[in-house]
Order: structure tokens, then sequence, then C-alpha cells
């Protein structure tokens, strides 16, 4: 990218930052109308009329009811991607909307109709605008929240969701640079409030970004640091593989999907804390039926197991003897008995009789 974070992107940048996905049969732009997703959508039908053979794209629009001016931008929207040769749809989210925790409720539901659509286009691809700006809100919120070395990586350029590919080719690239290309590109683009609306936490973080910028924490910096993070979250996931693989070939251990998983107190306690944590959370979450599970919960869970564990070896009771542990966690079982740890689905919770 260039240096001026002001420069308009030129064609030849936008190939680089498209290049791959060149080979994706169909991809889904997911377009608010914001200049973030209109910049996308703008940047990816230069980038497809440039291929000879590339993917089909397809604009979706996602109106969420919150605002009376979302249906226009919507048709704006479509007025721009039909002048791009771009099918465009606009999805509504229906239904109550939530009086407390909005911004998640929202963001789950555009996730949820964005796949629904790709899935209908036979795309394998959804792209969103994220950009630069938004992977330093992003850091601060989740480092505010106090996340792991996992959360604190931020968003990936490419991840899973749903069974579909989520990309974000946009992620290096600042705000500043989007509205300068469209600005040199004469379109234009809707301007969202609530981005402004400080009753919510990431408007109020984009407020003192300028603060910190000052003190060197600008979103180069913070974005930085979030991708050295996820380098140091993908070597330490290695090493959790492997300890994972380890212990199941020291117990010979034969395990299904329906069945659980167990490890031997005494090999699982020479394992380093953060290695103990990811297996269990592993465990948890592939066995358990609820949600996934809370870094902070795992944290109590593996302490509770650790002082159990030590209290066995100082009491030097018979195994059938030791104390025990067995607690239930995001709809998985955790015991602790007999020198073992086992993790298997949690029986059906027992409702009361009215």
């Amino acid at each position: 990218m260039p240096s001026d974070e002001q420069s308009p992107i030129s064609a030849s940048e936008a190939k680089r930052l498209f290049a791959d996905w060149k080979a994706a049969p169909a991809i889904v732009l997911a377009v608010s109308g914001g200049p973030d997703s209109i910049a996308l959508m703008w940047l990816a039908a230069r980038w497809r009329r440039a291929l000879a053979r590339g993917p089909q794209l397809i604009a979706v629009t996602v109106d969420h009811g919150l605002r009376p001016e979302a249906a226009r931008e919507a048709r704006e929207v479509k007025r721009l991607a039909q002048s791009l040769d771009l099918p465009h749809r606009t999805l509504r989210w229906t239904g109550t909307k939530p009086q407390t925790g909005l911004p998640a409720a929202a963001r789950e539901a555009r996730y949820r109709l964005l796949t629904q659509a790709a899935r209908q286009s036979h795309a394998t691809h959804i792209l969103t605008a994220h950009t630069r700006d938004d992977q330093a809100e992003t850091l601060l919120m989740r480092l505010l929240r106090g996340s792991g070395i996992a959360g604190l990586a931020a968003m990936a350029r490419e991840s899973e969701r749903d069974g579909l590919r989520l990309a974000r080719p946009l992620l290096d690239v600042s705000k500043a640079q989007l509205i300068a290309t469209l600005k040199k590109a004469g379109i234009d683009f809707a301007d969202d409030p609530t981005n402004r609306d400080l009753s919510f936490t990431r408007p109020r973080l984009r407020a003192v970004m300028p603060a910190l910028a000052a003190e060197g924490g600008g979103p180069r910096s913070l974005a930085r640091l979030a991708s050295r993070l996820a380098r140091a979250n993908a070597a330490v996931e290695v090493l959790a593989e492997g300890a994972e693989r380890y212990l199941a070939l020291r117990d010979r251990q034969v395990e299904t999907d329906a069945g659980g998983k167990t490890f031997d107190v005494a090999a699982f306690a020479a394992m380093p804390e953060e290695i103990r944590l990811r297996l269990l959370l592993r465990a948890i979450n592939r066995f358990g039926h609820e949600r996934p599970a809370e870094l902070g919960k795992v944290e109590a869970l593996l302490a509770a197991l650790d002082r159990t564990a030590a209290e066995s070896t100082r009491r030097s009771r018979p195994k059938s003897d030791q104390p025990r542990l067995k607690q239930t966690l995001a709809g998985a079982l955790v015991s602790l008995a007999g020198g073992r740890i086992r993790i298997e689905p949690a029986p059906p919770r027992r409702h009361r009789a009215e």
C-alpha cells in the first residue's frame, strides 16, 4: 500500500488486494452503503472486469430496520451495483429487536443473512469491508474486555464461518484511503450516524483514537500489534495440537465424537498452563452442546482441576478414594476421578415442573 494514506487505491493495488480470491466461483460482497463497503464493491468490480475469467460478484445489503434511512441507502447501493453490472439483493432483519446487546445481535443477524445469500448464490466466500481502523478498534475493545491471545489477534484476513470463507481484503487499508478512492471516482456514499453514537462502545473508542495516535498508538501501530499477536497465537496453536496428539498417543486413546476425551492427570499437569487451557477449551467446545465456553470460566475450571489434583497427590490415597471434581460448562461435563480428567457431553438439563 502507498505510504500516503490519503492516496486513492490504484488498479494495480486493487489487483493485489483481491488476488487470493480470483479462483472462487462466486463471491458475496457485504455492502451497507457506507464508504468502506461502497469502496469494496467499486474496487472489486473494477478488479473483476480486468480478469479474463473470475468469480461472479453478488452485492448484498442487509437492512437491519433500525434507521428510517436504511431502505433509501439500500436502494442507492442497488443503483450503484447495477451501474457496475453487479446483481444486488437487499435482505431485511425482521422480528423484535433486543433492548440490550443490540450491536452484537445486529452483527449476528447480518452474518446469518449474508450466509443465506451466499448459499443461495453458490458463493464460497463473503467479503466484508473491515479496514485497518476497524482492526485497531477491535483490538482495543477486546483488550478492555480482558481477552486472551486469540482474542487480541483480532480479525483474520480470512476465516471460516458456517461452512463458508469470510474474507477481509481491506484489513490493511485505512478508511482515509477508501474515502480518497471514492472521491477521485466521484462516487457518493451514506453517512450512518450510529457510527458517532457515543452510547455504543465502538464509537466511544473511535473518539479517543486521535489521542492514542498522538502517543504512537494509532491504527497502524495497533493493527501491527494484532498481527504480531495473531502470529504468536498461531504458534501456540501448533504447540497445543502437538500436546493433544502426544496425550492421545500416550494413552493409546481411541475416541468418538459422541463419547468424549480423557487426559491423564499427571501428564496433563506437566503441560504449560496456556496449553492446558487450550486443550480444555477445545474439548469443551467439541463435546459441549451450548455456546462456546468463555475463557474466564475455563480458567476457573482449570484452577479447580489443579487444586483437586494437588490435593489427591498430597493425600496419596488410592485412586478409588481420591478427591473428585464434576462440573458442567457450556454443555460439557468435566470430571476428575481415578487420576483422569474426562470431558463429555453433559446430560440434558431437567426443566422444573411449573
